[in-house]
C-alpha cells in the first residue's frame, strides 16, 4: 500500500477546491456583465469545458498501541479520550480516522502491531508505553515515511519522524500528596506503584514531597509490585497498607483498581489518582485525581505532520500548559482549607515559586 509523505499535498488540493468552488463569485470583476451566447443551444453545450469532479480529501489516519484497555481510567483511557477528542474536533470519522490495539502487555505482539499498523500508512502510530521504545526505535527506521509518536519518554532516537512525549507526574503528584497530608487522621499513608520508572515513578516522587512539605511527621509506605498489569499484586499490596493503619492510599498504572477495590473493602479508606479522574471506581472515597490530556500533544504533533514535519519533537504535560489537571470530586466533601491548599500548590507550581524535583 502506498504510505503518503505528509498531508501538505492534500491541504493543497483541498484549497485548490475551495478556489474553484468560489471561482462564480470572486475571479472576475463585480461590475463585468457576460455577453449571451448566441449560438445553438446544442453548440454552446458541445463547446462547454468538461468538469472533473475532484477526489474527495481523505482522513487523518491515527493507529494506537496500548498495554492496557480503553477503559482502564489510567493510562491507556487517557490518550483513548484525548484521541476521540481530536477526532471531534476534526469533524468525525470521516475527516479523522482511529484504529487501536488495547491490552498489549506482551511487547513482542505489540511491536508486531505497530508494524503492521505503519505498513498500511498511517499518518501516526502512536505507541502508547514506555515499554514500547525499542520497537519504535527499529520500526521508524523501516518506515521512514511514516510518522511514530511514544511516551512516556524523551527519547526521539535522533530520528526525524519520531515524536517522544511525557508527563511531568510529580507536579499532580504533589498537590495530591498536600491534599492527602490534610485528610489524613493516621498519619499513615500507603503508596502502591507498578515498576520504579517513568510517570509512575516520578508521581509517587512528587506525591511524597507534598505530603512530606505539608506534614513532615506523616509516614509514606511504598510498595512496588513489579508489574504494570498485576492488580492481585495490587490488591495485596493495599490491603498490607490498610492492616498497617493507612487511611490514605494512592498509587499509578492501569492495575490500581485492584488498590481501589481494597480501599472500597475497608470502607473508609481514601483515594488520591492519577492518569485518569478515578471517580466512577470509588465515588464517595476519591478525593481528586490528576488527569493527562494529551491532547495538548496531539494537536501540535497532528499540525507539524500536516505541515511535513514527521517527527524530532518532545512533549511534556505539566500543569503550566494545561497537560494536567486537577480533578476534585464533588462527591467528597473536602474541607475548605484543604481545597485552597491544593489549589495554592497548584498555582505555585504553575508560576514557579515551588519546584518539583522528579
Amino acid at each position: 500500500m502506498k504510505i503518503r509523505t505528509s498531508l501538505m499535498a492534500t491541504a493543497a488540493l483541498s484549497l485548490i477546491v475551495v478556489a474553484c468552488g468560489n471561482a462564480a463569485t470572486t475571479s472576475a470583476p463585480a461590475s463585468s456583465t457576460p455577453e449571451p451566447s448566441t449560438a445553438p443551444a446544442s453548440e454552446a453545450a458541445s463547446t462547454a469545458p468538461e468538469v472533473t469532479p475532484a477526489p474527495a480529501a481523505e482522513p487523518f489516519r491515527v493507529a494506537v498501541i496500548m498495554p492496557s484497555s480503553t477503559t482502564d481510567l489510567a493510562f491507556s483511557q487517557s490518550m483513548y479520550a484525548a484521541l476521540v477528542a481530536e477526532q471531534e474536533k476534526a469533524g468525525g470519522e470521516a475527516n479523522f480516522e482511529i484504529k487501536f490495539t488495547e491490552n498489549m502487555f506482551n511487547v513482542p505482539d505489540a511491536q508486531a502491531a505497530i508494524r503492521d499498523y505503519a505498513s498500511q500508512g498511517f499518518d501516526l502510530v502512536v505507541a502508547h508505553g514506555s515499554q514500547y521504545g525499542a520497537g519504535v526505535e527499529e520500526i521508524a527506521k523501516d518506515f521512514p515515511e511514516v510518522s511514530f509518536a511514544w511516551g512516556t519518554d524523551v527519547n526521539t532516537f535522533g530520528l526525524p519522524n519520531v515524536f517522544a512525549y511525557t508527563a511531568a507526574a510529580e507536579e499532580g503528584g504533589y498537590v495530591n500528596g498536600v491534599l492527602a497530608a490534610l485528610v489524613s487522621t493516621t498519619k499513615k499513608i500507603g503508596v502502591t506503584g507498578p515498576v520504579e520508572v517513568g510517570d509512575a515513578k516520578t508521581y509517587i516522587d512528587g506525591f511524597t514531597q507534598g505530603v512530606t512539605a505539608t506534614d513532615p511527621s506523616i509516614k509514606v509506605s511504598k510498595t512496588w509490585t513489579g508489574s504494570f498489569s498485576d492488580v492481585a499484586a495490587m490488591t495485596e499490596a493495599a490491603k498490607a497498607h490498610i492492616t498497617a493503619g493507612a487511611d490514605v492510599l494512592t498509587g499509578s498504572s492501569q492495575s490500581v483498581v485492584g488498590s481501589i477495590g481494597a480501599a472500597k473493602d475497608a470502607g473508609n479508606v481514601l483515594w488520591f489518582g492519577t492518569q485518569s479522574d478515578q471517580v466512577s471506581l470509588a465515588p464517595t472515597l476519591v478525593v481528586a485525581s490528576q488527569v493527562y490530556d494529551w491532547t495538548v500533544v496531539l494537536d501540535d504533533i497532528i499540525t507539524k505532520i500536516q505541515s511535513g514535519t514527521l517527527g524530532g519533537e518532545i512533549y511534556t504535560l505539566k500543569l503550566e500548559n494545561g497537560g494536567l489537571k486537577i480533578a476534585y470530586n464533588s462527591g467528597y466533601a473536602l474541607a475548605a482549607d484543604a481545597k485552597a491548599a491544593g489549589d495554592k500548590a497548584i498555582a505555585d507550581i504553575t508560576s514557579g515559586a515551588v519546584t518539583v524535583t522528579p
